[in-house]
């Protein structure tokens, strides 16, 4: 049997051994979203950072720097920026707010925070959650397909159907604990591709200078981070720059730096921080987290980078360049490891995803307005249910293939416009109203769509207006109310003083 397929067999096992353990070990509706909130600092860390970076990380943007050189890397510093000011502002005082309000989805945040007993702030909540998601969930069965289809030469759609099969039985089993734990090993596994990788080859060529000299050797302007250039790869030419290349434009820099905005609304990095065991490790994890994030992109850089010298003409898939690379210099049983952990870095957010959407179907839709008597069984198996249903609906977007950068570009705006500025105000301004908050995250969500596929070709990231305009909603609306009871007050008072206190 191919030693690469046998790795990733004993990969996926290991897997499925981890969601089977906790499987057993789940007896709550919160033990399956949040774990019981008994993460230690190091889990916490890495599954919030593996759960965000996915496939792309691996695929889409190695595949973007590879396809047009530095100025790709300006993403990566968006991100690395973006997940400081998250772990940094929103980490501890999310953590907090959640216990003294007893929340366990962010659904359940905003409705506690602002008492609101229409649920009007839980339905937009879950339905943001659910139609971005499942465009995102879609975005990490493309990388599955695209990975299988490239080391087991099987065809894409059956490639597509496999992922579906793996990561959705181990989420389906397991619950937060399961997913956390994975995303642990995930995220250790992509950490130590990302170095090592980069180590070897670079070694291998002569060092840093000699990597330089080739890349400028096939064209000068792909070292050039402040120059935008279209390359001829279509032709598969080895990158002949089809304009003279013109110093980045305000709005070209500021849409690639936007991408730390997302940070702030992503329910399965902020689930993370609401599922530590106390408030006080969050120091480590955000060291632990910041660290990983950093060298992991610039390892992403990297192999972007070296396939440009490696890889004598250009990929047709230009997000294959890891995958090539792995198979071309390193023997079948190094090659399967570290392409596990490409694996690892699609099933890593996936399974968040699927997690939090299926919080979103159980406890935000069928438990708070359908069914508020059902049992803690009931609504477990309500949530392993809706596990199913979402990932049968990422299949079919899947189905249809696409650039996974592209798509996930997309849903982290929606996600980031809709989510983030309702997140914000909700924990640094306690006269932040319920009807703010509503309008924001519907004002962010529609504005991504509508500039998505209207004003695309302004080239700002739609990221950008969503966040400006649901920020704005939020802050006027809310100068507009009568300011919060003084029962919330307390609350904020009661969540936000040990912060002052440290």
């Amino acid at each position: 049997m191919d030693p690469v397929l046998i790795t990733i067999i004993v990969y996926i096992i290991g897997m499925l051994l981890i969601g089977y353990y906790y499987y057993r070990r789940n007896e709550s509706i919160e033990d399956y979203f949040l774990g019981g909130r008994t993460l230690n600092p190091y889990v916490t860390a890495l599954s919030a950072q593996a759960s965000d970076m996915s496939g792309w990380l691996l695929m889409g943007f190695p595949g973007a720097v590879y396809a047009g050189g530095f100025n790709a890397m300006w993403i990566g510093i968006g991100l690395a920026l973006g997940t400081y000011l998250n772990w940094q502002f929103t980490a501890q005082r999310l953590r907090r707010y959640t216990e003294v309000v007893d929340a366990i989805t962010i659904a359940d945040f905003f409705e506690s925070r602002f008492r609101d007993k229409s649920h009007y702030l839980r339905i937009v909540t879950a339905l943001a959650i659910l139609i971005f998601f499942t465009i995102y969930v879609s975005s990490g069965l493309i990388a599955g397909g695209i990975l299988f289809e490239n080391i087991l030469g099987i065809n894409y759609n059956v490639a597509v159907f496999l992922a579906v099969i793996v990561v959705g039985l181990y989420t389906f089993l397991g619950g937060f604990k399961a997913v956390s734990w994975t995303d642990f090993v995930q995220g250790l596994l992509m950490f130590i591709a990302l170095i090592i990788v980069p180590i070897i080859v670079i070694s291998s060529l002569g060092g840093f200078d000699e990597l330089w000299k080739q890349i400028a050797a096939v064209n000068p302007d792909l070292l050039n981070a402040s120059k935008i250039v279209d390359y001829n790869l279509a032709d598969r030419v080895r990158w002949t720059s089809l304009n003279t290349g013109d110093g980045f434009t305000f709005i070209s820099l500021i849409s690639l730096l936007a991408w730390g905005l997302g940070y702030f609304g992503m329910p399965h990095i902020l689930v993370r921080f609401m599922g530590i065991k106390s408030a006080r490790q969050l120091p480590i994890s955000q060291f632990v987290g910041i660290s990983w994030v950093v060298i992991s992109l610039i390892g992403a850089v990297l192999v972007g980078m070296m396939g440009i010298v490696i890889i004598p003409e250009p990929l047709a898939n230009t997000e294959t360049v890891f995958l090539v690379l792995l198979q071309r210099l390193f023997n079948p049983w190094i090659a399967g490891i570290f392409l596990a952990a490409v694996l690892a870095a699609i099933m890593s957010t996936i399974d968040s995803q699927l997690l939090v959407s299926s919080s979103a179907l159980a406890e935000d839709f069928y438990k708070a307005i359908f069914r508020p008597e059902a049992g803690q069984k009931e609504l477990l198996w309500v949530s392993r249910a809706t596990v199913a249903l979402i990932t049968i609906l990422g299949l079919v977007f899947a189905l249809s293939g696409g650039s996974i950068l592209d798509i996930v570009a997309y849903a982290w705006a929606g996600l980031g416009a809709s989510f983030g500025p309702a997140i914000l105000f909700s924990l640094f301004w306690k006269r932040t109203s319920r009807n703010g908050v509503l309008a924001g995250i519907i004002t962010g969500g529609l504005t991504v769509i509508i500039w998505k596929n209207f004003f695309a070709y302004t080239g700002l990231y739609e990221i950008i207006p969503g966040f400006i305009l649901a920020a704005l909603l939020i802050y006027l609306i809310s100068l507009l109310g009568d300011g919060p009871v003084e029962e919330v007050e307390k609350e904020f008072e009661m969540a936000m003083k040990p912060l002052a206190n440290e």
